[in-house]
């Protein structure tokens, strides 16, 4: 490798690491909040915060780095425009087309790590979520039930676990309080279980116990009752899809699936490569700029772009789910034009005129 490409390379790679971080940590605060949201509404265990964190963000990938990439190349070429290197390149015959090779030896990996967390990695990570969420749904253990400690419930009230077997389905015994329609019920028994009734709604079944209910403030109005068996209605668990949603599927059953949904979702698999090839190639015109000449609002300019180009893309997906554009138009009409733009504004930005002895 010459040492000038071994330099821009460098330069390319410094500049996309250090963007690249900077939205991620952006990012953690949205999917953050989204995550403990849904733990704080119940319908999602604190146990699988991380979990879910974490293949939340390879779902984002295919988002994330081609912004990351546009602007990080952005920032880098802006910064040889800035500091005159470019001018000093441009005097010695080597022009913005000379960058296409140290620009290519970052954008090639790049854009096949899109490739992969968006048709590969992402509905793994998508299938692996709903598989843990479904499993903890099932389980009292990731319910945040613990043996030996109280524990807090959503919708109010406290319950309390002597034992809960290794599999988390049966419960020794348990003490329940809580308040419903204006009333305080506390509730014991010697042993119990948790099952379901349908998908989504738990219950726990109370076996052997007693049951007192009262007026939370001064007043004598007071049942005891005995009970053999009482089944207590659970927060409803997350909301799972089903297996044949086609956002769950792998990408090769969605070439032969002729759903609009399918199609969609294989074509919204397909565009983000393609996309982030394009804005790569127009981070070296976007750049171009006199030494003394701010480059933030180049920045401006191509996250509206970026924006554009990924609402577009979600329009388009909507079309083709809806079935206003067949799935064999799919999102090609974005792409492909897209592409062609990048590479007729980067070669038309990297010609360089060429010396009157030389035309001579």
């Amino acid at each position: 490798m010459l040492k000038l490409d071994r330099y821009l390379l460098g330069d390319f790679v410094q500049s996309f690491l250090a963007t690249l971080i900077v939205l991620l940590v952006v990012s953690m605060g949205g999917v953050m909040v989204d995550i403990l949201g849904r733990i704080a509404d119940g319908g999602l265990p604190a146990r699988l915060l991380f979990s879910q964190l974490g293949l939340q963000f390879v779902v984002y990938m295919p988002l994330i780095l081609p912004l990351a990439l546009l602007l990080g190349l952005l920032l880098a070429v802006a910064r040889l425009y800035r500091d005159s290197e470019m001018s000093v390149l441009t005097a010695v015959g080597v022009g913005p087309r000379r960058l296409l090779r140290p620009l290519l030896m970052l954008v090639i990996p790049v854009v096949v790590l899109i490739g992969a967390c968006s048709m590969w990695l992402g509905p793994w990570a998508d299938r692996t979520s709903e598989r843990l969420i479904d499993e903890a749904n099932r389980s009292v253990l990731l319910a945040g039930l613990e043996a030996g400690r109280f524990t807090s419930l959503p919708n109010g009230g406290v319950v309390y676990l002597s034992a809960v077997s290794p599999d988390g389905t049966q419960l020794g015994k348990v003490f329940m309080q809580r308040q419903r329609e204006g009333r305080i019920e506390v509730v014991s028994a010697a042993s119990g279980r948790m099952y379901f009734e349908g998908d989504k709604q738990r219950y726990l079944q109370l076996n052997d116990g007693h049951q007192i209910e009262g007026p939370p403030a001064d007043g004598l109005d007071y049942r005891l009752a005995t009970f053999a068996r009482n089944d207590v209605a659970m927060p409803d668990g997350a909301q799972t899809r089903k297996d044949d949603d086609p956002e769950l599927l792998p990408t090769r059953q969605l070439f032969g699936d002729k759903r609009p949904g399918a199609q969609a979702q294989l074509h919204s698999r397909l565009a983000p490569p393609l996309i982030a090839l394009a804005f790569a190639l127009l981070a070296v015109p976007l750049a171009r700029s006199s030494p003394r000449q701010q480059r933030y609002g180049r920045m401006m300019l191509a996250f509206l772009a970026y924006m554009v180009g990924m609402n577009l893309m979600f329009i388009g997906t909507g079309w083709i789910a809806d079935g206003r554009i067949p799935g064999a138009l799919g999102l090609w009409w974005l792409t492909l034009p897209l592409l062609a733009l990048a590479c007729w504004v980067y070669a038309r930005d990297g010609r360089l005129s060429r010396p009157k002895g030389a035309r001579a």
